[in-house]
């Protein structure tokens, strides 16, 4: 085991930073777990109803979008009114912010 003055002159940017003390490094948030992240990570992602009124524009292409998944039977009738009631009186930000091109590849997919 080399003695202090070795170790000084073998290493002498990790000494400096010994013997400046420790130093410290705040944390800004804290990371949760959220339900979709109990399922094995090989699965695909495949988005809902809801990812896709995220990326429309105009609450035309909104109704569309549920339209579409409706008639491919993704969601059913009542979901198809009750998402078409929220978007008529709340409003299309309603169902969240606006996802923009390659949203996932920037932030991943625990929004």
């Amino acid at each position: 085991m080399p003695n202090d003055d070795e170790f000084r002159t073998d290493y002498p940017a990790l000494n400096k930073e010994l013997e400046s003390g420790t130093a410290k490094v705040g944390i800004n948030g804290v990371r949760t777990m959220s339900e979709k992240t109990d399922t094995p990570s090989t699965e695909r992602f495949l988005p809902d109803v809801v990812d896709y009124i995220r990326r429309c524009d105009t609450m035309d292409q909104a109704v569309e979008i549920i339209n579409y998944m409706l008639k491919r039977g993704e969601i059913n009738a009542k979901e198809a009114r009750e998402f078409k009631s929220q978007l008529k009186a709340q409003g299309l930000r309603s169902f969240g912010t606006k996802k923009e091109t390659d949203h996932y590849l920037h932030h991943g997919l625990s929004e």
